[in-house]
């Protein structure tokens, strides 16, 4: 029990990361764009970032890939064996 609780956790914890670095460049504006330049920075970089809105969605996003994974995993979609032969590899 313990294993499947820990693999489950690195499974999220891993799934969190890749969508984390989808949902980072959504609703950003750079200096350049907004026209308002800060002196020493670079033009590229955001005005606001809004890293907590971010966070929450993205975990929010997690949680929802999460649960139907586990859904179809316990229903039998997620085989292995189901898998294997959807990609053409002997099992």
């Amino acid at each position: 029990m313990a294993q499947t609780i820990a693999s489950a956790f690195a499974i999220y914890f891993v799934l969190w990361w890749v969508v984390l670095f989808a949902v980072l460049p959504f609703g950003v504006r750079s200096q350049q764009e907004g026209g308002e330049m800060s002196a020493g920075t670079d033009p590229g970089a955001p005005m606001l970032a809004r890293m907590g809105r971010k966070l929450l969605w993205t975990t929010l996003i997690s949680a929802i890939i999460f649960g139907v994974a586990l859904v179809a995993y316990r229903l039998g979609y997620l085989d292995l064996g189901r898998m294997s032969r959807l990609m053409g590899l002997p099992f």
